[in-house]
C-alpha cells in the first residue's frame, strides 16, 4: 500500500532537515555575539528591513539578518509541505489528523518568529532566549513525528507490550527536563548572544552544569533499559540505535565543551546535536506505536483477492 507520494515526502524531510538547520544559524548568531546584530524587530533597523551597509559596520547584522531570512525558506517549505498534504494523493485522503500536524508546523514557526523578534526587543533576556529554542525543538520533534506517521497506516495506533510505555514516558520526561537544563546552562554561560548583552541568568554556572549532567546520566540509563525492554518484547532494539549513537556523542561533546572553556564551534555542534536527539528519539518512540491497516482497506484487498 502506498501511503505518501515521493514529493509529499520529500517536503517532510525538507522541513525536519530545515527546522534542525535554522537552530544552528540560530546557535551561530549566539555564539558569534551576533543577537542584536538588527536592533530591532520585525525590522532589522528603524525604517528598513535590511541590514544598513557602511563602511564601519560589522559582520553582526549580517548574520542576524540572514538567520531571520531563514524563517521565510521555512515558511515556504512549511506552506508547500501543507499544500501537498491537501492535495496530493494518496495522503490527501487520509486522516485529517496529518493535515493538522502540517497545520502545527506552520503554526508554530509563526510563534516561533514573534519569539526570536520578543528576545531582539527584551535584549537577549536569556528565558525568551530559551523559550525560542524551546519552540524550535518543538518543531524538530512535530516535523518528525509527521515524517514517520506519513509512512504508516491509519488504523489504530498498536501499544507495546508493558513495560515500555512507561519507560518511554521517563525517557521524554527526563529528555524534556535534560533539555531544559541546558538551555539554563546556556543562558548562564558566556554566550549570551551579544557581548553587550545585559542579561545572564543569576544563577552558579557549576551548579547548573552538574544538574544538567546529572539529568543527562538519568536519560543514558533510562535509554538503556528502554532499549534492553525493546529487545525482551520481541521488537527490534535498533530503532534506538540512532538515538543511542547521538546521545553518546552529545555526551563526549558537553565534556569536551566544558574541560575546555566553551569554544563557540563546540556550542553550535552541541546545539545540532540535540536537535538530532529530538529528531531520532520522536522518530524512535512514534515507531515503537505501529498503526494498524484500517479495516475499510483490508476488507478493500480481500474483495480484490
Amino acid at each position: 500500500m502506498t501511503h505518501t507520494d515521493a514529493l509529499t515526502h520529500r517536503l517532510a524531510v525538507a522541513n525536519l532537515a530545515a527546522q534542525i538547520g535554522i537552530i544552528v544559524t540560530g546557535g551561530l548568531v549566539r555564539v558569534t555575539g551576533s543577537g542584536l546584530g538588527c536592533s530591532t524587530w520585525p525590522q532589522c533597523e528603524p525604517g528598513t528591513f535590511t541590514p544598513v551597509f557602511h563602511e564601519e559596520m560589522s559582520f553582526h547584522p549580517i548574520i542576524e539578518f540572514g538567520n531571520r531570512l531563514i524563517t521565510f525558506l521555512l515558511v515556504a517549505i512549511a506552506l508547500a509541505l501543507l499544500l501537498a498534504v491537501h492535495r496530493r494523493e494518496p495522503v490527501r485522503s487520509r486522516p485529517p489528523a496529518l493535515r493538522r500536524l502540517a497545520w502545527a508546523v506552520l503554526a508554530l514557526i509563526l510563534a516561533q518568529a514573534v519569539i526570536g523578534g520578543l528576545s531582539v526587543l527584551a535584549d537577549l533576556h536569556p528565558a525568551i532566549v530559551g523559550s525560542h529554542m524551546y519552540f524550535s525543538l518543538a518543531l524538530v520533534a512535530v516535523s518528525a513525528h509527521l515524517l514517520v506517521r506519513l509512512r504508516q497506516d491509519d488504523g489504530a495506533a498498536v501499544r507495546p507490550p508493558s513495560p515500555l510505555p512507561r519507560l518511554v514516558a521517563a525517557l521524554a520526561v527526563a529528555g524534556a527536563l535534560m533539555l531544559v537544563a541546558g538551555v539554563v546552562t546556556t543562558g548562564t554561560g558566556p554566550h549570551s548572544g551579544d557581548a553587550d548583552a545585559p542579561y545572564r541568568f543569576a544563577l552558579d554556572p557549576l551548579l547548573v552544569t552538574r544538574t544538567h549532567s546529572a539529568l543527562v546520566w538519568l536519560f543514558v540509563a533510562l535509554l538503556a533499559a528502554t532499549a534492553v525492554a525493546t529487545e525482551r518484547a520481541g521488537l527490534d532494539w535498533r530503532r534506538w540505535r540512532w538515538l543511542i549513537a547521538l546521545t553518546v556523542v552529545q555526551g563526549a561533546v558537553g565534556y569536551v565543551q566544558y574541560l575546555t572553556g566553551l569554544p563557540e564551534a563546540l556550542v553550535v555542534v552541541h546545539m545540532f546535536l540535540a536537535a538530532a536527539m529530538v529528531a531520532a528519539g520522536t522518530m524512535a518512540i512514534t515507531s515503537l506505536w505501529p498503526r494498524e491497516v484500517p479495516a475499510e482497506v483490508r476488507q478493500s484487498a480481500t474483495q480484490r483477492a
